[in-house]
């Protein structure tokens, strides 16, 4: 079983005895369970099972750190921190009190240091100290308000909150605010609760919207919250950065000037990061004062197989079947194991074959977790987790940053999660009561993976890197102004708070009709609510419900911008542990329906993509070639699906398609060579456009290295002669509307980005090409044609006449 305080949020160590520091391990006593299995015997473990040696490219060994405290801030009530000593936290470690000081002066703070570091408690002690200063003016009194990317991660603060304050009675009053919550539950929380968690969902589209019932919570905030904050990149994070200035706009009308409290992984310029998201300037703390145990970080290689991919390639294992043994020897030997994956359909899978792997008894403590799931479903899957029922999870990053799972013996990352924030995210979720851990980073078979895993730097000693955002999309800009025009007449003093694009943006939306103008003052004209145009996490639109047909039972949902790769007819769609085989994908209606069946395969889509120039922002030579930032239109369009063989990858057959074309203005990094450069790099008319094809593969699968995005976050089009360039021409683009901000990062790092993609292909040891390097899994032209040496050649030339890294 787990103990409770193996579950603790804060990561503030066991309840103390006397004489025993805080944050350090209690002595064992006579009825202590036994001594963990350190993580280098299990890692030797699973290396010594079959001849799994050659697997392991590296093993990072972090040895452990001791505690560095600091006294308790002297502003803080003393019935806080006794309430804080009662919950075993004697005294602060040094980061935690330098950012509650901070806090308490007034200043916005954002705390960047690693997991498990009792990131909690540092926002917490000022959050606690001046809700409780202010119950003795009786009323409301002071409000706090935290925001978390996800409904489960609010919903175990809520419990932890209630724990930690409970000496302090009613004079901290904490509520969920979330699309779970009750009607009842939501009045009462409008009318009491001094501490409101939630997520950026429900301020978007309720609490903003109705500000006029939340006049006096608001008109009190006195602290905003925002956890996990290095969450919010790309399209999702500039939607946050909009919510969180209309928060600020809302709280200035009633009289309010929140500090923002911002918890991070750790990251570069923390501060700067926090700034483009809240708007307001942000103090780092980054000295990280915590205690870590020893952590052994291996990085795996899935073996090749005898089996051959399209045009004959060779195939590893695939990491979904490598995780799944790994999974299933580790809950054998009951080692409490997370298994974080990239998919939902790689969660269920996962937990499928490691029950089959196990006997019954331990395969009942095998499951999954992943988003889609019913509310109940969650629900009961975190009380497991809570009760220690569960010794195995295959989970997606819903649990990265949502239930604490304190008390891991090891933690397996099926693929690389696209940041190295996340990786380290991920792999802080083992050892998180102190002790050691194991993490294992399973590499998937694309070029960042295999990369990764033979360049153990470029995750260990490369700094972690930077948030990418961009508030002034005007995508994203667009809808956030006419949402705030709806709350509060809009003037042109509120462009400098939202972007200088909102001053050019604003007669555009009168023009449409969305906003009218009286004076200087802007209104939003329309009966429907205008928080229904932004789709803050870039779903595209209103869930596809996923509907058994025999029984017209709903098992969950799948985003609409997923749909025609994740629910189209044929797809193979796991749910809870089940296989369904969909039947028909409705779009307009937003229905898939599916049949229960147990194909012995999996299904992944692919699309073809056509490009055109509609705007260059930036242009620097390359020798007689050019790199160019800009805008750009794409037409995407899924034709057709592979499957593949469960276990191996093995392809099977290809089903063709009918799915209608869909159109993406966006921004895009392309790159144009010369005659005399394609010369150069020997590159005859029947090499070039495999080459072109070739380098544009393994430069989408290397940029999320540089940019924090994800693979599926981007795309790209080659061609020998495109019609704007009238030159050989690679295409990267962002795949949001309007744009990541993920093309612009490739510009600003393309001689490093470009670098690390020529060493992806040309240390790969297959022959002609395989999808450890050129190879794409979506590619609608069946990676044909594709030249891995003419790709190695194009980029060695590109390079040899590219400017000097800015």
């Amino acid at each position: 079983m787990v103990r409770d305080d193996d579950l603790w949020p804060l990561s503030v160590g066991p309840v103390t005895h006397s004489g025993t520091m805080p944050h350090e391990p209690v002595p064992p006593t006579p009825d202590s369970p036994p001594a963990r299995q350190s993580p280098r015997a299990l890692l030797e473990r699973l290396e010594s099972a079959g001849d799994r040696t050659a697997r392991i490219t590296h093993t990072e060994h972090l040895p452990a750190r001791g505690a560095r405290h600091s006294p308790w801030p002297h502003a803080v009530r003393e019935e806080v921190v006794e309430a804080l000593r009662a919950a075993g936290i004697e005294r602060p470690w040094s980061h935690q009190a330098e950012a509650a000081e901070r806090a308490l002066r007034g200043e916005s703070v954002v705390v960047a240091t690693g997991t498990a570091s009792g990131k909690s408690l540092a926002y917490l002690i000022p959050v606690l100290h001046t809700l409780t200063d202010s119950a003795a003016a009786g009323g409301r009194g002071a409000t706090a308000l935290y925001v978390a990317p996800t409904k489960a991660l609010a919903a175990d603060q809520v419990r932890a909150v209630k724990r930690l304050a409970a000496p302090l009675g009613t004079t901290v009053r904490p509520a969920v605010y979330d699309g779970d919550t009750p009607a009842e539950e939501r009045a009462w929380a409008r009318q009491y609760a001094n501490l409101l968690l939630t997520n950026p969902d429900m301020l978007h589209r309720g609490l903003l919207p109705g500000h006029r019932r939340w006049t006096s919570f608001l008109r009190n905030l006195r602290y905003v919250v925002i956890d996990e904050c290095h969450v919010y990149r790309g399209v999702f994070g500039s939607h946050v950065a909009q919510v969180l200035r209309r928060l600020r706009r809302l709280c200035a009308h009633y009289g309010a000037e929140p500090v923002f409290l911002l918890a991070s992984a750790t990251a570069a310029e923390p501060a700067i990061g926090a700034n483009r998201l809240t708007g307001v300037p942000v103090t780092e703390v980054t000295e990280d004062g915590s205690p870590r145990g020893e952590l052994a970080f291996a990085l795996w290689e899935p073996p090749l197989t005898e089996a051959r991919g399209e045009r004959g390639a060779p195939v590893r294992r695939s990491a979904t079947a490598e995780a799944a043994e790994l999974l299933a020897e580790l809950v054998a030997r009951d080692a409490r194991t997370v298994a974080f994956v990239r998919s939902r359909r790689a969660a269920e899978l996962i937990a499928v074959i490691a029950r089959e792997r196990l006997d019954r008894a331990r395969g009942d403590a095998v499951a999954s977790y992943r988003g889609g799931y019913l509310p109940e479903e969650r629900r009961a899957l975190e009380r497991a987790l809570h009760s220690g029922e569960l010794l195995g999870l295959a989970a997606t990053n819903a649990l990265e940053l949502g239930v604490d799972v304190a008390g891991l013996d090891a933690v397996l990352i099926t693929g690389f999660p696209g940041t190295r924030a996340s990786l380290w995210q991920q792999a802080g979720r083992a050892g998180r009561a102190g002790q050691g851990a194991l993490a294992v980073l399973i590499a998937r078979d694309d070029p960042l993976d295999t990369y990764l895993v033979h360049h153990p730097e470029a995750l260990f000693r490369r700094p972690v890197e930077a948030t990418v955002l961009d508030p002034g999309n005007p995508y994203v800009l667009a809808p956030h102004l006419c949402a705030a025009a709806d709350e509060l007449p809009l003037t042109e003093a509120d462009f400098s708070l939202f972007a200088p694009a909102s001053r050019e943006l604003t007669p555009k939306l009168e023009a449409r009709g969305l906003l009218r103008r009286r004076g200087s003052t802007w209104y939003w004209t329309r009966r429907d609510r205008p928080s229904d145009l932004a789709d803050i996490r870039g779903q595209g639109g209103p869930p596809v419900q996923v509907v058994e047909e025999a029984t017209g039972r709903l098992l969950g949902t799948v985003d609409a911008a997923a749909a025609h790769t994740a629910v189209h007819e044929g797809a193979v769609h796991l749910h809870r542990g089940n296989t369904f085989v969909v039947r028909s994908l409705d779009l307009p209606g937003h229905i898939a329906l599916v049949e229960a069946s147990a194909p012995p395969w999996t299904t992944s889509a692919r699309d073809v993509s056509e490009i055109s120039v509609l705007e260059t922002d930036r242009e620097e030579p390359w020798g007689d070639a050019r790199l160019c930032l800009g805008s750009v239109e794409v037409t995407h369009q899924v034709v057709s699906y592979l499957r593949r063989r469960l276990v191996t990858g093995e392809v099977l057959g290809e089903t063709k398609l009918d799915l209608p074309p869909r159109t993406l203005r966006t921004r895009a990094v392309w790159w144009t060579l010369t005659e005399d450069q394609v010369d150069a790099a020997r590159l005859t008319p029947e090499i070039l456009p495999g080459a072109l094809h070739a380098a544009e593969h393994a430069a989408i699968g290397i940029l999320p290295l540089f940019a924090t995005c994800d693979r599926w976050d981007i795309g790209g089009v080659s061609t020998a002669l495109h019609p704007d360039t009238l030159l050989p021409t690679i295409f990267v683009h962002d795949g949001h509307p309007g744009g990541a901000g993920f093309a612009e990062r490739g510009f600003h790092a393309a001689r490093e980005w470009l670098t690390a993609t020529r060493e992806a292909i040309a240390s790969c040891e297959c022959e002609s090409g395989c999808p450890s390097c050129v190879q794409s899994p979506k590619c609608g032209n069946g990676n044909d044609p594709l030249h891995k040496r003419g790709a190695v050649r194009l980029l060695t030339e590109v390079l040899r006449v590219s400017a000097p890294e800015r």
